[in-house]
């Protein structure tokens, strides 16, 4: 078993050899960025795992768990397992606060949330939440959990905010499957939709915001568009290709002078903009700095769609179609639903579109940089810590992004996100492990210090 453990130990710290690149200042920097989280805790050794949990999602690890952050740092794998899986603390404090910073960092009044559900492919059956449903951004049906996240995105950057475990109705009504991961007594089951109201009602004043975006699994649901209206909402939301919706800007048949009169027939949404003629096609430039200009192409009609149970949903909608043209040639069709006025600006429907898309890169980033989809906890407790320290890492990243897009352009290339993300991560393994290091030795210092204050005194 010794034998065993040395093994898997070394090969996973031949995975997170330190680089010997650093960059100045940030050892510091990333000193004062935690201060506000780890203040939740009173403990020392609790600040000391946020450090080192955060320093190991920082790190240029390939799985970033608490097997390998644990052997990153030499210390056994059992105290942070508990701390991260089966301690009591409260993420809500640290989500809070990453809403705060973001909202204050980023926010302009113009601002965009939104809203994606993300499936974990999962083997077995012991995780919370996990079954065999549909992963959205996999695409498929398979055995996995579904997290609902909060974006926020603005002409400046974007991040994750928020973020909820869906947990479905076999699991809301398993007495023995809950309490076994410690799912809260107070947890009932919600839908993805309803998960995204609730994130809404706790962030929405800390994020300056002028719309909602989602994902076609958000948007056909007429019931969350109807919410978001009551709520006083402006949104923007994907909707399937096989949406029904019937077009107002169309003449309905003449009236024949019998019974009601003729309305103008239902139809899908992409047998409705085949029909269309090339002049009604706008192209628009939206242009980001990063890989030049974007180009697209929209239409915008009001219409009337259909609810889930092919009844008309009652209120007047803008239908917006993009069109993009893909690297083979081929057209792509993207289809949305606003409630923003007929008038609304094209290059302003434009904007939103690319925010949705810019929140969809986000998702990428913190997976592939920040370790979202690298956690191997099952508890209900395990499952938010992780999630909640993987968006502030990530915010950390975005944070040194901005920062060094100037300074880093030079020496790593081009100044878009990824390519600049890229190298500030695997500059921040050393870094974050000389910090952890050096914050033990400082609370420790600190303590023995207190001790003889003490004895002094009396």
């Amino acid at each position: 078993m010794e034998r065993r453990y040395e093994i898997r130990k070394r090969e996973i710290l031949q995975d997170t050899e330190i680089k010997p690149q650093v960059t100045d200042g940030m050892l510091k920097r990333l000193e004062q960025f935690a201060e506000p989280f780890v203040a939740a805790f009173v403990r020392r050794d609790s600040k000391a795992n946020i450090q080192m949990y955060l320093g190991g999602l920082l790190s240029d690890a390939e799985r970033k768990n608490v097997e390998s952050i644990a052997y990153r740092y030499d210390r056994q794998r059992g105290g942070l397992q508990y701390f991260i899986g089966q301690s009591s603390w409260s993420h809500h404090p640290l989500q809070q606060e990453l809403a705060r910073q973001v909202g204050k960092g980023l926010g302009q009044d113009d601002g965009v949330i939104g809203f994606d559900p993300s499936g974990f492919e999962k083997c077995g059956t012991e995780s919370v939440g996990v079954q065999r449903q549909w992963l959205g951004r996999l695409g498929k049906v398979d055995n996995g959990q579904v997290g609902v996240y909060m974006a926020y995105a603005s002409r400046k950057e974007y991040a994750l905010v928020d973020e909820r475990l869906y947990l479905p109705k076999s699991w809301a009504n398993d007495k023995k499957r809950r309490k076994k991961c410690g799912v809260p007594k107070e947890i009932r089951y919600q839908t993805r939709h309803e998960l995204a109201l609730d994130m809404l009602e706790g962030n929405r004043e800390l994020l300056p915001h002028q719309w909602i975006t989602g994902d076609d699994e958000m948007g056909r649901s007429s019931g969350f568009r109807r919410d978001l209206r009551g709520l006083g909402e402006q949104y923007l939301l994907a909707v399937p290709s096989d949406t029904g919706i019937r077009d107002l800007e169309i003449t309905p048949p003449a009236y024949s002078g019998r019974g009601a009169p003729a309305k103008q027939p239902f139809m899908r949404v992409d047998c409705w903009c085949a029909a269309l003629a090339e002049k009604d096609w706008t192209r628009v430039d939206v242009r980001d700095g990063e890989k030049g200009p974007l180009v697209t192409e929209l239409v915008k009609r009001r219409v009337l769609a259909r609810t889930e149970r092919g009844k008309e949903g009652g209120a007047e909608e803008l239908l917006v179609v993009t069109r993009t043209r893909e690297s083979n040639g081929t057209m792509k069709y993207d289809y949305y639903l606003s409630n923003a006025p007929a008038q609304i600006s094209l290059d302003e429907l434009a904007r939103v579109v690319k925010a949705g898309h810019r929140i969809e890169d986000c998702f990428k980033r913190a997976k592939s940089e920040a370790g979202l989809a690298d956690y191997e906890v099952r508890t209900w407790m395990g499952w938010h810590h992780h999630q909640i320290l993987s968006l502030i890492a990530l915010w950390f990243l975005i944070l040194e992004t901005r920062r060094g897009k100037k300074v880093y352009a030079s020496v790593d290339g081009p100044t878009g996100s990824h390519a600049v993300g890229r190298p500030v991560a695997s500059r921040l393994q050393s870094h974050c492990s000389w910090m952890v290091s050096t914050f033990d030795r400082t609370q420790k210092q600190t303590a023995r210090d207190s001790t003889v204050l003490s004895l002094q005194a009396t």
